[in-house]
């Protein structure tokens, strides 16, 4: 299993009660293998794992595994705050058929890196599925350590990699440079990262701004492969202004609410998340409104104008 290339993030879609849609998760799943994506994950922070009980976490992967076939990986998160709670979880994600496990630090309670080596080898030895490590420490309050990376990695083959959304592009350097590229991947977690974290040696991203601009992240990656840096880095520059209303709230909450935005109706987040202000809506929609009028420049150029409204629109990188 090569873990490597651009993996979408997905949302989990939720009716207006706070429910599991599932229609449009299957939707989705198809929307993200349609644009082109290496891997679809679910359950990490953008699909609100921390919003959802077992059993609707088990209902998820269950979607997800039935709704792939096989044509691409399945990651899910499987972390929790115990090293119990965790194996138990992943146990039950292998018997559901997902292919690679996504794990994040367990957060609240302070841990030193030799507690992280313990709890990453408990599981490694437990669960028999390529594990990444997901490293977050703004939501959760610890770091995993280059050397804590190596030190697992070289220990355990199923540790396959790390997803860095620490925002720290040296932290991304470290980590690709303390580890083996050939046994084990560098990921970004941070979409504005990914071009440059591949430059670096290592392998792609898990990114949330898949669910709004699926074929955009993936024409980083593969103009990358291509050796079309100049279109890549296009690419991947022309994240930044969406990523730009991430200032109005939860990036999670922002990603979700310009999902909908578009046309893709993935629903609320779970309460109490999810409040968007007005004037985010309006930031949101004047950026979407201008990728779609570089794609009509780029790519229909004969297009009529027409409505401005982004929900109605198909036929782009958005869609």
């Amino acid at each position: 299993m090569k873990i490597e290339g651009i993996v979408a993030a997905m949302q989990t879609p939720m009716h207006e009660d706070g429910s599991i849609h599932e229609e449009e998760m299957r939707r989705q799943i198809n929307r993200q293998i349609d644009a082109g994506v290496d891997a679809v994950f679910c359950l990490g922070t953008n699909g609100e794992f921390y919003a959802l009980d077992v059993e609707e976490k088990l209902r998820v992967m269950e979607i997800f595994v039935d709704e792939v076939r096989g044509r691409v990986p399945v990651y899910a998160g499987t972390g929790c705050i115990t090293t119990k709670d965790t194996i138990a979880l992943s146990r039950k994600a292998k018997e559901i058929g997902v292919d690679v496990l996504s794990v994040i630090t367990p957060y609240f309670a302070a841990l030193s890196q030799d507690e992280l080596c313990d709890h990453y080898a408990a599981l490694a030895e437990a669960v028999d599925l390529p594990i990444v490590m997901y490293n977050i420490p703004a939501r959760t309050g610890v770091s995993i350590a280059p050397e804590t990376a190596a030190r697992l990695a070289s220990r355990y083959p199923n540790i396959a990699g790390i997803k860095d959304s620490s925002g720290n592009f040296n932290h991304i350097l470290q980590y690709i440079d303390a580890t083996d590229p050939e046994t084990f991947s560098v990921l970004s977690g941070n979409d504005a990262l990914i071009l440059w974290t591949l430059l670096a040696g290592g392998k792609g991203g898990i990114t949330a701004i898949a669910n709004i601009l699926p074929a955009v992240m993936v024409s980083i990656y593969q103009n990358y492969r291509k050796g079309d840096l100049a279109a890549a880095k296009k690419a991947q520059a022309s994240i930044a202004p969406i990523r730009a209303c991430f200032r109005y709230g939860n990036p999670n909450s922002i990603v979700k609410r310009a999902t909908n935005l578009i046309g893709q109706p993935v629903g609320p987040c779970r309460a109490p998340f999810g409040k968007i202000p007005r004037e985010a809506d309006l930031a949101i929609m004047e950026t979407i409104d201008r990728y779609y009028a570089q794609y009509r420049a780029s790519h229909r150029p004969d297009a009529p104008q027409g409505s401005t409204s982004p929900l109605s629109r198909t036929g782009s990188p958005i869609s």
